[in-house]
């Protein structure tokens, strides 16, 4: 697999040219800072369910994989009934290390017609807001999520957009943006696309998912178009290697948007041999794809 091209080796011949006839770095960085720089991070989804909070900075460290999600019910133990003196242990172990906690990944969702259900989900991503505020994080990821018997979709789509503007208002007071994942049966743009028309609460932005269904309809570009606006702090990607997700396209995409947020892996099947190693691989393999996706 070859992501190096002709373009990238005249890209370098031609800014050791602008240093030659004396450009000098001050042009060089004029050259380089149009260019956004996403970074590449981890969802402890799969990957990293086993590793505790020790473990798992330590192995991001080696892996050069900077940048956390922390998935709630693993291993790591961030959770909201972690006290004021353990949040703060969990702050301190982050600000210790490289590693950023971007955020948490909660489960919760507001698709459900039962309003006892919406409220424990709204109380319990209120408690994810401040558990994500006190321990270093700047968001928390929550689901749209599914459509129900007897209930019109409209009817549904409402209910989750108006639970995001509240969750977005709550999220603000604590410096925490709301990043819907674009998961379930509401995981097809146009429906995201509806929801986000209800959710205008500016601290309400999207996690793009990298889902099959992106592809359906008009396709990824458009699909990506429709949506591109409210691109969130946080992406979800996979395996770089082998999950067929068209992610060099993807890449591009998101480079054209000037998108400066992390691309973090979430990937539901387990590396082979030393997941550290393949980690490892996979950033490195990002660091090439992503630039090739800024010279596109």
């Amino acid at each position: 697999m070859v992501f190096y091209s002709r373009r990238d080796f005249l890209k370098t011949s031609a800014l050791g040219g602008m240093l030659a006839m004396g450009g000098g770095l001050p042009a060089l960085a004029r050259a380089e800072e149009k260019k956004a720089q996403a970074q590449y991070g981890l969802v402890t989804y799969q990957w990293a369910k086993d590793w505790d909070l020790p473990t798992l900075l330590k192995n991001c460290e080696t892996a050069n994989v900077l940048g956390v999600e922390l998935r709630t019910t693993h291993k790591h133990g961030v959770e909201r009934d972690l006290n004021k003196t353990e949040r703060r242990e969990v702050a301190k172990k982050f600000m210790d290390s490289p590693v950023t906690l971007v955020g948490i990944g909660s489960n919760e969702r507001y698709d459900n017609p039962d309003a006892d259900v919406l409220k424990q989900a709204k109380e319990a991503t209120k408690e994810f807001i401040k558990l994500s505020h006190d321990v270093g994080g700047t968001g928390v990821k929550v689901k749209p999520d599914s459509f129900h018997k007897n209930v019109p979709e409209e009817v549904t789509i409402e209910q989750i957009g108006k639970s995001l503007n509240e969750m977005g208002a709550f999220g603000a007071d604590y410096g925490q943006q709301i990043r819907l994942e674009v998961h379930g049966k509401c995981a097809h743009l146009p429906t995201i696309r509806k929801i986000l028309d209800v959710a205008d609460h500016p601290n309400v932005a999207i996690c793009w998912n990298c889902n099959k269904q992106d592809l359906e309809g008009a396709g990824l570009d458009a699909n990506f178009a429709m949506v591109k606006d409210r691109l969130g702090d946080t992406t979800h990607i996979h395996d770089l290697i082998h999950n067929p997700y068209p992610h060099k396209r993807f890449f591009e995409l998101m480079a054209g948007a000037n998108y400066t947020g992390w691309l973090m892996l979430e990937e539901g099947v387990l590396p082979k041999g030393d997941p550290v190693k393949a980690l490892a691989e996979q950033s490195k393999l990002f660091d090439k794809m992503w630039a090739q996706a800024q010279d596109s």
